[in-house]
């Protein structure tokens, strides 16, 4: 019977190769053997997935493998769900996320997603074209610390404003942190938008919330 380290070394090799059912059964050996979800995910899946980032940054894997790594998380997680839910597994913080209001385009919205998922953060999914009453509406139901908006055209990147505006009527804007990121977006646009940072791409986005989040807790 393989020990708890080689499981975990398991989940964790598994993300960096893309060896979808190698995670799904090391997953599944990992509940029977009594590790708990959480253990699994941040000892196990997250690291897999840190690996994966930078090798991402060190131009070793693309946006092909961040995608196929991705898959291979959420084919991990199906496993894990079902104990998670029976247990309390901790997060870090919550984050909001979408695409904006005309844009239909999730590829990038979707690897952030599984990113900050696999970082140990509750992740509101909105999935794409949406308007900016929903992200006010999510905000307020989970108690969101951090609202993560995407675009890839340039004309509907301008819609992250009418967010970020209805934040601010909802006299919200102040309660979390806004972070955007697509192809056409700069730092200086998210400047100008009254955002609080622009990531470039998904494993940059993914640490600057985790940033946020540990500044957070130091106040």
């Amino acid at each position: 019977m393989p020990s708890r380290e080689e499981i975990l070394g398991k989940l964790r090799d598994g993300i960096v190769i893309f060896d979808i059912d190698g995670v799904k059964k090391a997953a599944e050996e990992a509940m029977k053997m009594g590790i708990s979800p959480t253990e699994a995910i941040m000892e196990g899946l997250s690291k897999g997935m840190d690996i994966v980032g930078e090798k991402y940054s060190r131009n070793e894997y693309f946006l092909a493998e961040l995608i196929m790594a991705g898959e291979t998380m959420k084919e991990a997680m199906s496993v894990l769900k079902p104990y998670m839910e029976k247990g309390d597994v901790p997060k870090i913080g919550t984050v909001v996320i979408g695409t904006v209001l005309g844009d239909l385009h999730d590829i990038g919205k979707n690897i952030l997603a599984t990113l900050l998922t696999a970082a140990g953060f509750n992740v509101i999914d909105l999935g794409v074209d949406v308007p900016p009453e929903k992200f006010v509406e999510a905000v307020k139901e989970h108690k969101a610390d951090i609202v993560a908006m995407s675009a890839l055209l340039t004309t509907t990147m301008v819609n992250m404003k009418g967010v970020i505006d209805a934040l601010v009527k909802e006299g919200i804007r102040n309660k979390v942190r806004v972070i955007v990121g697509g192809a056409p977006l700069t730092d200086e646009f998210a400047r100008q938008i009254g955002a609080d940072a622009c990531g470039k791409d998904a494993v940059e986005g993914v640490n600057i919330c985790r940033k946020w989040m540990e500044e957070k807790r130091r106040t």
